[in-house]
């Protein structure tokens, strides 16, 4: 077969790169900063000044380098750090200089919130020095946090992981300065004397268009493997720590009984680097609404997780082929997780018990996951997943390796084999391989990869597979191109940036070889010194299905403001699909009424002519927030979906007196916030009290 000529030239390419990965390696010589270790009893207050006398006895460290626009040089603003710690936390001090600190962007006000179109600053911890894997803590102006973890050398960035952390800043004449203190016991790490842990500091500055590191020249701020050190550092073992989280949630529904129920939720650490979560009976009734989209594909679509349960230490099981998907489990009575992490080997088991899903007309089905990664050479690792469902006796999932390898900083590649098991167990088996170079300004891959007619029949039960049956070959090309700032010519304000992305794909069927599909996508954008942006979408694709179809649409999009949180965009897209014309317009803003009070918006109209499956719609997406302070605050979500008659309300009212997991919470709620569907959900008023033991 001619894939199997396809896999032989691919398999002889990637030996010769291994062969070459002394020679692309390369070395890299690395940033040190020392941390002044300082007595529990000197106290440090987190109040964004970074001038108490324990401060100026640690050292300064500056010399930060601009990773946008212009790579490697200075950066336009001078940016100094300071590292202190004791048993307890680690702190950083860290002074932005700005020559207009009337111009500093601070207005997002949400926790969890887009920080980086503030200006704002991340430090960055890699805590078992490896390279590969990292906590990150974002923090602005305003004292807003957003944390996250990276995964696979920063190539995966999972922003749901969440835990307790102090931060403050200050506004001054020289600018704006901010305060940082991570609690050593939400952290893991390898305890003991004269440890290294990787170190990355950035600055945003979103008027500029401006991104600055500490570490030096590099390919992306978030590339763990070219992060400075922390030197030195004497971290004693911590205590076996528990965190037992109860909560009771009321639930008064109109022409309902009133319900009240209670679940509990418990963290334990049996070291530093191995760590259990129990949830009993978790609260997942006042999540906050899928959001409606406009889908013109016959593909189904992937929707966010956003249960507190499935979202901590997410990032582990994110792979290409996607074997598990936490959106398949229906709400649960209860599950356990373990993760742990120590001398390169990396692993994390799930194990959960569903309800019974009325919607699907399933009975209660368990759950069962097992994860596992060994690092190999520097910033590259070999994993396995095993994902199963276990429903009425009968098991249904898969099982894979897959492969994260960094030739060097800029020559990577990934690849994955898998095999799905349930009633389908032939042409059951999916693999790809996809080679690439990816620098801070181009990115280039080329993919191949199979999937058996029947591997989606039973990866599904578990995972998330659009479709199956195919010989699929992917390529793409992404390009910056950083212009500048120029002076006007007849009143035309000159592009500062301009990116160009291009896509092709095209897959063949696995039986008979029948072409199936190509696609070719164009995307050009350009970023004018004036806070204009444009961007034009161009794409052509061949779809096989009851028949042959040819797609085509061009689309257009004019923002204003889009390099900061305060923004607004209008989008208009023509084109054909499925034998019908389509139109397609819509438009957003982002806008802050008052400091403390913000508005999004978001509308969608979608014209199809003709329209036998009744698909065009209107869609609105309302968003207040309205924040008192970060722990105290009122969102209201609205939505609606014309097609489907839906009209979907919530509005919640928050008070996280134990932040972030001890709250009191009243929610409204109206229709349904599951995805697509109209739901008949009437006035419902939710209670819940959660508290930290």
């Amino acid at each position: 077969m001619w894939y199997k000529n396809e896999m032989r030239v691919t398999f002889i390419f990637i030996s010769i790169l291994f062969l070459l990965h002394p020679l692309l390696s390369g070395s890299n010589t690395k940033k040190i900063v020392s941390a002044l270790k300082i007595d529990d009893k000197t106290i440090v207050t987190v109040d964004g000044k970074p001038d108490e006398a324990i401060w100026q006895k640690s050292k300064s460290f500056s010399d930060f380098v601009q990773y946008e626009p212009a790579k490697g040089t200075p950066a336009s603003l001078q940016t100094d750090f300071r590292v202190l710690y004791n048993s307890r936390y680690i702190y950083f001090g860290i002074t932005c200089y700005d020559s207009q600190p009337q111009k500093i962007a601070a207005q997002v006000s949400k926790r969890e919130g887009d920080v980086s179109s503030d200006d704002s600053v991340a430090i960055a911890l890699d805590t078992f020095n490896d390279g590969q894997t990292a906590y990150i803590f974002f923090t602005n102006l305003r004292e807003i946090q957003k944390d996250g973890r990276l995964a696979d050398n920063g190539r995966t960035f999972d922003d749901t992981w969440d835990s307790k952390w102090l931060s403050a800043g200050f506004k001054s004449e020289k600018g704006w300065s901010a305060e940082i203190a991570v609690p050593f016991e939400t952290l893991k790490y390898n305890p003991g004397k004269n440890r290294t842990w990787g170190l990355g500091v950035t600055r945003f500055i979103p008027r500029k268009l401006e991104i600055d590191t500490w570490s030096g020249p590099m390919e992306s701020y978030l590339r763990v493997s070219q992060f400075g050190s922390i030197t030195g550092l004497d971290l004693r073992k911590m205590e076996r720590t528990r965190q037992i989280i109860p909560h009771v949630i009321s639930r008064i529904e109109k022409g309902e009984k009133t319900k009240i129920e209670a679940g509990l939720d418990v963290r334990y650490a049996f070291s530093q680097s191995v760590s259990a979560d129990l949830t009993v009976n978790p609260d997942f009734a006042t999540v906050e609404a899928d959001q409606e989209e406009i889908n013109l594909t016959r593909f189904e679509l992937s929707l966010k997780e956003k249960r507190n349960f499935f979202l901590e230490g997410a990032e582990i099981y994110r792979q290409r082929i996607r074997l598990f998907y936490t959106r398949r489990i229906s709400d649960i009575y209860g599950g356990l997780k373990v993760y742990g992490k120590s001398k390169g080997y990396e692993f994390s088991v799930m194990s959960v018990q569903s309800q019974k899903d009325m919607d699907a007309g399933e009975d209660s089905a368990n759950f069962s996951v097992v994860r596992f990664r060994k690092n190999i050479f520097r910033s590259s690792n070999l994993g396995f997943l095993l994902a199963n469902k276990m429903i009425d006796g009968k098991s249904y999932g898969n099982a894979g390796i897959d492969l994260v390898h960094f030739f060097s900083e800029k020559v990577n590649l990934t690849g994955q084999l898998a095999m799905s098991y349930g009633d389908q167990n032939n042409r059951n088996l999916a693999f790809f391989i996809r080679p690439s170079y990816d620098s801070s300004t181009f990115h280039i891959h080329l993919r191949y990869t199979h999937l058996g007619a029947h591997f989606a029949d039973n990866a599904n039960s578990v995972g998330f597979i659009r479709d199956d049956d195919r010989h699929e070959l992917d390529s793409a090309v992404e390009k910056v191109w950083w212009i500048g700032k120029a002076r006007p010519i007849g009143g035309f304000a000159w592009i500062e940036r301009i990116e160009y992305n291009s896509n092709y794909n095209i897959y063949w069927s696995t039986r008979g070889g029948i072409l199936r599909s190509w696609q070719i996508d164009q995307e050009l954008e350009f970023d004018f010194v004036n806070k204009l942006s444009f961007e034009f979408q161009y794409t052509r694709e061949f779809k096989c299905y009851e028949k042959d179809f040819h797609n085509h649409q061009l689309g257009f999009e004019l923002g204003y403001n889009t390099r900061e949180w305060q923004s607004a965009r209008l989008r208009y897209e023509l084109g054909e699909n499925f034998d019908s014309d389509y139109v397609l317009f819509g438009g957003g803003v982002n806008v802050k009424l008052s400091k403390k009070f913000s508005v999004e918006y978001q509308l969608n109209r979608l014209h199809l002519d003709p329209d036998p499956g009744q698909k065009s719609t209107w869609l609105h997406v309302l968003r207040l927030n309205h924040y008192f302070t970060k722990d105290l605050f009122i969102k209201v979500f609205f939505q609606s979906n014309s097609v489907i008659d839906k009209q979907n309300i919530q509005a919640v009212f928050v008070y996280r007196f134990q932040p972030p997991f001890g709250t009191l919470q009243l929610a409204y709620q109206r229709g349904t916030g599951r995805f697509g569907e109209k739901g008949q959900q009437g006035d419902t008023l939710f209670l819940k009290f959660s508290y930290v033991l």
